[in-house]
């Protein structure tokens, strides 16, 4: 079963069972990906719903730190309730060492030794972990490891 049919079928069980918190960010996903297929002129594939939830995920993460500013702890609760039901369709992601591991292996094999060299870097990783892993993290132990 396709990921984006799980999400259907999960969106008819909350339907069901009146989870309207549930039923809530799974039609805004929904509608994220119907936007994105018209974008495309194609049916999405599973990594590119995994892109599309992911995109979510980020939105209410920045969201975040912006009701932090405005000491608003109910839009923050939101938030990450919401966040906690999106984490459900994602792969599971990599720890800091399993990130660290294909980063200092791609560096070695690609020779990378200065900041200059950090777009060579990422192009080859992205692939690798895309989905698995939060890429503002990525970017700061990629910086941290060429300083």
């Amino acid at each position: 079963m396709s990921l984006k049919q799980k999400i259907y079928d999960d969106m008819t069980t909350a339907m069901k069972s009146k989870d309207k918190e549930t039923l809530s960010v799974l039609r805004m996903v929904k509608g994220s990906i119907q936007l994105e297929e018209i974008n495309k002129k194609k049916e999405l594939e599973d990594d590119d719903v995994i892109a599309v939830i992911s995109k979510q995920i980020k939105t209410r993460k920045d969201a975040n730190s912006e009701f932090e500013k405005g000491n608003r702890q109910d839009l923050i609760d939101k938030n990450n309730q919401e966040i906690s039901i999106l984490n459900r369709y994602m792969p599971e992601q990599l720890d800091s060492s399993e990130i660290e591991e294909i980063i200092t292996e791609a560096m070695t094999r690609l020779e990378v030794t200065t900041q200059k060299q950090m777009g060579l870097l990422m192009k080859d990783i992205m692939p690798k972990l895309k989905g698995k892993a939060d890429m503002s993290v990525v970017n700061e132990l990629i910086k941290s490891k060429l300083n």
